[in-house]
C-alpha cells in the first residue's frame, strides 16, 4: 500500500493538476471547494463597531417578550380546549397536529429567552437573569444553572478540537473506528464505497438525533469530547465535585437546578391528574418533543456546515472560534418566534451579552469589520441543510497538513475529498 495526495477533481478541471497541487499547498479549502479566509480582525474592532446601546439590555423589554410568549402559549391552550368539539376524527387529528407544531415553536421561543438569561443578555441584574432563567428553563425541563455553566465552556472554546464541549466533530480515524471497529484503517480507500448510509437509515438516524439528542446531551454529554470518567459524571444533574464540567463552586447551583426540575416534574404530574394523562401528553409532552427537535436542529446547524472551520488548540483563538459559526434565515418564525437566534448567531458568539432585540443592528455593524470571515447561508432551507449536513459532514481533517485548520470531509464524493488516502500499488 502507498499513500498518495488526492487532488480534487473540481480543482483539476479548473486550473490543471499542477495549479491544483500548488493551490492545495497555499490555500485552505472548505468542503464546498471555496477558499477559506482566515480571521484578520481583532475583538477590539468588533466591540468598537457595535453601537453602545446594544450592550445594555432592558429588563422591562425582555419581560415583555416573556409575557408575549406565555400569552401565545395560553392562547394556543385555549384554542386546544375546543378541539374535542370538532365533528370528525380527521379534523381533530389535524387540529392537534397544528397545535403541537405551533406550541412547540412557542415553547422553543421560551427556551431561547432562558438562553438569554444564561448569557446575562436578559437584564443587567444577575439576580433577575438567574431567577427568570431558572423559571423559564425549569418549565421546559432544562437544568438552568448546569446548562448555563456547561454552555459557557462551549462559548469559551467554540471550534476547538481539544476543548470544545458540544458538536465536536469526529476525526477520520475516530469516525471510521466508531463505524467499523477499532482495527479500521482510516487511510484505506475501500471505505469510500461503504461509509454512506442508505437514505432510510439516514432518516432513522436523523429522527433519533432530533428527538433524543437534547436529553442525551443533558444526561450523557453526547456529541461532546470523550472523557475517561463514568457516564453519570457527565450529566447535567450530577453535583459531585469530580466531574469534568462542574467544580466545587458550582455545587449549589446544580442542586438548585435539580430541585427546580423536581418541582416541575411534580407540577406536570399534578397537571396530568387534573386534565388526564393523555391530554397532558398532547398539551405539553409532544410540544416538549418539538422543542427537542428545534433546539438540536438550530444548534447543530449553527456549528455544522461544509463552510465552517475547526481548529487544533495550538492555533485556536477566541475570534477564530467565534467565527466558526454560521448565520441562516428562518423567515418570520426565526425572527419573531425564535428571537433571531438563527439569523444572528455569529454575533452571539463574538459578543454573547447583546440582547436579541439589538442583534440585527449589532450584526450589521460587525459584518463591516469581519469582511469575508463572516459566514452565512441564507438561501438553503433549514430542513434541507439539516439533511444535507447530517449526511455529508462526516469528519473533520486538516485541509493543509500541519496547519491546525480543519474542515468537514466525507468519503462518498460530496464536495472536497479527504487529503490522504491509501491505495493499492
Amino acid at each position: 500500500m502507498a499513500i498518495k495526495e488526492v487532488v480534487p477533481n473540481a480543482q483539476v478541471g479548473k486550473r490543471g493538476k499542477a495549479g491544483a497541487e500548488a493551490d492545495a499547498e497555499e490555500a485552505h479549502y472548505d468542503m464546498n471547494g471555496k477558499v477559506f479566509t482566515e480571521v484578520d480582525f481583532t475583538m477590539k474592532q468588533i466591540y468598537d463597531a457595535i453601537p453602545e446601546h446594544c450592550f445594555h439590555p432592558s429588563m422591562l423589554r425582555s419581560l415583555g417578550y416573556v409575557a408575549r410568549d406565555f400569552f401565545l402559549m395560553g392562547l394556543l391552550l385555549y384554542a386546544a380546549s375546543y378541539i374535542q368539539y370538532l365533528p370528525s376524527a380527521v379534523a381533530r387529528f389535524a387540529a392537534w397536529t397544528l397545535y403541537t407544531v405551533m406550541q412547540g415553536m412557542v415553547f422553543t421561543g421560551i427556551w431561547i429567552l432562558g438562553h438569554e438569561c444564561g448569557h446575562g443578555a436578559f437584564s443587567e441584574s444577575k439576580a433577575v437573569n438567574h431567577s427568570v432563567g431558572l423559571f423559564l428553563h425549569s418549565f421546559l425541563l432544562v437544568p438552568f444553572h448546569a446548562w448555563r455553566l456547561s454552555h459557557s465552556k462551549h462559548h469559551k472554546a467554540t471550534g476547538n478540537m481539544e476543548r470544545e464541549v458540544v458538536f465536536v466533530p469526529h476525526t477520520r480515524e475516530s469516525f471510521l473506528k466508531t463505524k467499523f471497529g477499532k482495527h479500521a484503517d482510516p487511510r484505506h480507500s475501500e471505505f469510500a464505497e461503504i461509509v454512506q448510509d442508505a437514505p432510510i437509515v439516514s432518516m432513522y438516524k436523523l429522527f433519533i438525533h432530533q428527538i433524543f439528542g437534547w436529553p442525551a446531551y443533558l444526561f450523557a454529554a453526547v456529541s461532546g469530547p470523550l472523557y475517561d470518567v463514568p457516564f453519570y459524571k457527565l450529566n447535567h444533574f450530577y453535583f459531585g465535585e469530580d466531574g469534568p464540567y462542574f467544580g466545587p463552586k458550582d455545587t449549589r447551583y446544580i442542586i438548585i437546578s435539580d430541585v427546580a426540575m423536581a418541582v416541575m416534574i411534580y407540577a406536570l404530574y399534578l397537571f396530568g391528574q387534573a386534565v388526564g394523562h393523555w391530554n397532558a401528553i398532547l398539551l405539553y409532552g409532544i410540544p416538549y418533543l418539538m422543542v427537542n427537535h428545534w433546539i438540536v436542529a438550530i444548534t447543530y446547524l449553527q456549528h455544522t456546515d461544509g463552510s465552517l472551520p475547526h481548529y487544533h488548540d495550538n492555533v485556536w483563538t477566541f475570534a477564530k472560534g467565534a467565527t466558526a459559526t454560521i448565520d441562516r434565515d428562518f423567515g418570520f418564525i426565526g425572527r419573531h418566534l425564535f428571537h433571531s437566534i438563527i439569523e444572528t448567531h455569529v454575533l452571539h458568539h463574538l459578543v454573547s451579552t447583546i440582547p436579541f432585540y439589538y442583534s440585527h443592528e449589532a450584526s450589521a455593524a460587525i459584518k463591516k469589520v469581519m469582511g469575508r470571515s463572516y459566514i452565512a447561508d441564507t438561501d438553503t432551507n433549514l430542513l434541507v441543510a439539516l439533511w444535507r449536513n447530517q449526511r455529508n459532514c462526516m469528519f473533520a481533517e486538516e485541509s493543509v497538513k500541519g496547519s491546525g485548520i480543519l474542515f468537514y470531509r466525507n468519503l462518498h464524493g460530496k464536495g472536497m475529498p479527504p487529503r490522504l488516502l491509501t491505495t493499492a500499488n
